[in-house]
């Protein structure tokens, strides 16, 4: 029996792809083993989009390869892509796959023995103009799929190396959307997560044109799950009618956004290469809120991007502490080699940028209570992903991104419950009783 283990970095684009090589792996007869089982094959699905990241992706490959000294040690994702010389010169690796070649990962394995570091392709994703084939698979709990439609990215961030390691944009046709939704929904799953790497860039590589919301009002049309989640979306693609579909009755679509600002601060805006001011961020934010009730928003920011002010910080801070956001992820700036900002002088300094993170964290926190202190007396509902007899307790996630715990053991796995939302205890846990 052929065994194998993939350990994935980063983004929900990853877990996707990831869950896909699985998925062929095991229609190829590999058999995926527990972390505690030596594998035969060990795949580790790196990130770079931050320098952590990159560090983190060559302490991911040299712990596999300590911890599986007679496994075949395979690396793909961005940092093999973006840095396929220093990955190679790491004893132990096995093989080098590159983005292109990730979905052939069963008949790569079969043409590269431990110790021999064939390198698949890793030669630039710019010429690649087809969207990728790749199965949508479940994740491991079983309600829900991570359904990526879009892969790459025509902009080009001063301080972003994806577009560099992802290529040019690329969608999955709308039928091909439809037909992967329907059998995802004939075979059990309740929600879908459509992601991409620049998902409103969606359809526009296309002939014919289209564009994500008409995507999505195509899915309202005639679906075929039970909810739709969208990933991280720019401010700039989000329209009247997109807004419409998420508030629809029906629910389809989750009331959930995360939207990336990176920084409050105009000049620091432009510097990064966004295409927006702090003043339309702000309407945006504003425009969903009041259209929709209980939206669950995200936002993304930088910290210490170079030349990032105490006074350009706090128009930040400020900025985010006056809308009506539900969470933040916080990045500090990392300057990654090959990309314009790596150059930019006024550097500000690790400390400052550390403590500027923290601050922001903080207010993410706050921000994050004060929501679900909202939900307080509300009406959600929730798709259980766990239900632990043991403590009489199920949990799972409601649409606008809360994870709430329901007290009633006769609450079942992948079942979709309406809950009344009772309480929030001291660490944030969030409970309710099934209506």
């Amino acid at each position: 029996m052929k065994t194998y283990r993939i350990i994935t970095l980063g983004c929900k684009v990853n877990q996707c792809e990831s869950a896909a090589m699985g998925h062929l792996l095991e229609a190829h007869g590999w058999t995926r083993t527990s972390d505690a089982e030596l594998p035969d094959v060990l795949v580790v699905n790196t990130c770079t989009v931050t320098s952590k990241a990159g560090m983190q992706s060559r302490q991911a490959i040299r712990q596999a390869i300590r911890n599986n000294p007679d496994a075949k040690v395979v690396v793909t994702g961005c940092y093999a892509q973006t840095a396929a010389d220093e990955v190679r010169v790491i004893e132990g690796v096995d093989q080098i796959i590159g983005h292109r070649d990730k979905m052939r990962i069963a008949d790569l394995l079969s043409v590269s023995a431990p110790g021999s570091c064939l390198t698949g392709s890793t030669g630039s994703p710019h010429d690649q103009a087809i969207f990728p084939a790749m199965p949508a698979v479940a994740d491991q709990a079983r309600t829900r799929a991570f359904l990526k439609i879009q892969d790459g990215c025509d902009t080009r961030c001063t301080y972003c190396i994806v577009p560099y390691a992802r290529g040019r944009s690329r969608s999955m046709p709308p039928e091909d959307v439809r037909a992967h939704l329907s059998r995802l929904g004939a075979a059990g799953l309740r929600e879908v997560v459509l992601t991409g790497i620049h998902l409103g860039a969606y359809g526009m590589d296309l002939d014919p044109s289209t564009h994500l919301t008409a995507l999505l009002a195509s899915l309202v049309d005639a679906p075929s799950v039970d909810r739709i989640r969208i990933s991280s979306i720019e401010p700039t693609e989000i329209d009247s009618r997109m807004i419409q579909l998420i508030n629809h009755p029906d629910r389809l679509i989750c009331r959930h956004f995360h939207i990336p600002l990176q920084s409050g601060a105009n000049e620091l805006l432009q510097r990064m290469g966004r295409p927006y001011d702090r003043d339309f961020f702000k309407q945006t934010i504003e425009k969903i809120h009041h259209h929709i009730r209980d939206v669950a928003i995200g936002v993304d920011v930088i910290a210490g991007f170079p030349g990032e002010s105490e006074e350009a910080f706090m128009q930040t801070y400020g900025l985010i502490e006056s809308l009506p956001i539900s969470y933040l992820h916080v990045f500090p700036f990392s300057p990654r080699k090959g990309t314009p900002a790596a150059a930019f002088k006024e550097k500000v300094p690790q400390k400052i940028t550390k403590e500027r993170s923290k601050r922001l964290r903080e207010l993410g926190e706050k921000k994050r209570s004060a929501f679900h202190r909202s939900m307080i007396g509300r009406t959600l509902t929730v798709l259980i992903e766990k239900a632990d007899q043991s403590t009489g307790y199920a949990s799972g996630l409601s649409d606008n991104y809360v994870q709430v715990f329901i007290s009633g053991i006769n609450v079942k796995e992948n079942s979709l419950v309406t809950v009344h939302i009772e309480r929030i205890d001291q660490d944030g846990t969030v409970y309710g009783h099934r209506v």
